[in-house]
């Protein structure tokens, strides 16, 4: 199979840089820009300025899920893509998930 991982690059205070990320995670990036309505640049910018310890692309990652798990808190889709306000969703808690 082949990896989905491709490097891309983005501008970041005026210079070039290398990014290695899953094309899942490229096309998330690229609708949050949409939405925010600035470029992915902005938004890998943002990113940068507020990252860590972990690297560029790490930190990319770890924000997209955590954008993607705050949208699914504010439309009540809980893991797995159950609604946590059917009476099937109760049954999903942390000791019954796989």
């Amino acid at each position: 199979m082949k990896s989905l991982i491709v490097k891309r690059s983005v501008v970041l205070d005026g210079q070039k840089t290398s990014l290695t990320l899953e094309d899942a995670f490229w096309a998330e990036i690229k609708e949050i820009a949409r939405i925010q309505n600035v470029t992915v640049s902005r938004v890998v910018a943002g990113i940068d300025a507020t990252r860590k310890h972990s690297n560029l692309s790490s930190a990319i990652r770890v924000y997209v899920l955590e954008h993607l798990q705050e949208q699914g808190r504010r439309t009540s889709i809980g893991p797995l893509g159950i609604n946590s306000q059917s009476p099937r969703g109760s049954e999903w808690g942390p000791e019954n998930r796989p």
